[in-house]
């Protein structure tokens, strides 16, 4: 399989004047995104952030094709996703959604889940692939024998991360991955995040309700309402300078923000 590598000074994700358009049953049609552009480099934690309902996580969907945009374009490595096998870029962008799944079986036969689906040599639980992933993801070897549904929450939420960086993908997608979670159990997963963001060179785009979490580990930070990027740029600037009245709005009221974006 080729490797997908952006050229030098190049991003690892561009969105390009991204739209959606939805019709409902009457046959009206709702804008979800307009004019979306933005992009993500490898090696760093991109935090999209805003109300409920303004297209989040629409966003990210697109990002590995669970959905098409109606307009613009995005592009992987340089490379328009909407050329490539869907497979093989779903090898490349992984995504871990909002609830933790945990398959069948142990920590470790949930490991090897998506490495068996793609037919590849499965690591046992001594090897390199596996050590380096549960020390990543902040969790202890003695865990791979347990029974991954019986894990707490938190572990979950971990193991679903080492799941889907045990694969080595480019792009990681994350869509509120700490909601569910207390505050302590959400540090760990945040560091766990950084870690591998830094650590495997990934770019990270992470959708999240929790300023907070944006503010300890995003490098950058886009702000979306009603579908559109009304502001964008470094995390620590933006939260600390905000310029847009819409952000300056949501940072004073940030408990309008739900689960679902």
């Amino acid at each position: 399989m080729t490797e997908i590598v952006p050229p030098d000074g190049q991003p690892m994700v561009q969105v390009e004047g991204v739209g959606l358009t939805r019709t409902d049953g009457q046959g009206r049609e709702a804008v979800i995104l307009s004019e979306v552009t933005f992009s993500a480099a490898k090696g760093r934690i991109t935090a999209i952030v805003g109300p409920s309902g303004g297209g989040k996580s629409s966003l990210i969907r697109l990002i590995n094709r669970l959905d098409d945009p109606t307009t613009g374009r995005i592009l992987l490595g340089g490379e328009d996703i909407a050329g490539m096998d869907p497979l093989l870029l779903r090898r490349r962008v992984a995504m871990v959604l909002q609830r933790p799944f945990m398959f069948p079986g142990t920590l470790l036969h949930n490991l090897q889940r998506p490495l068996a689906y793609r037919r590849e040599a499965v690591p046992d639980a001594g090897s390199v692939e596996v050590r380096r992933t549960l020390e990543l993801a902040r969790l202890a070897p003695d865990l791979l024998e347990r029974d991954a549904r019986s894990l707490s929450i938190g572990q979950q939420q971990r193991a679903s991360l080492a799941r889907a960086v045990i694969t080595s993908p480019r792009v990681l997608l994350l869509d509120e991955p700490t909601s569910a979670l207390d505050r302590p159990t959400g540090d760990q997963l945040a560091a766990a995040l950084q870690d591998i963001c830094r650590h495997q060179g990934m770019a990270v785009i992470l959708v999240t309700h929790d300023l907070r979490l944006a503010g300890k580990i995003a490098d950058d930070l886009i702000y979306l309402e009603a579908g559109r990027i009304r502001e964008a740029g470094p995390a620590a600037h933006v939260l600390a300078e905000p310029a847009s009245a819409e952000l300056i709005g949501f940072l004073a009221e940030p408990e309008r923000e739900g689960k679902h974006g």
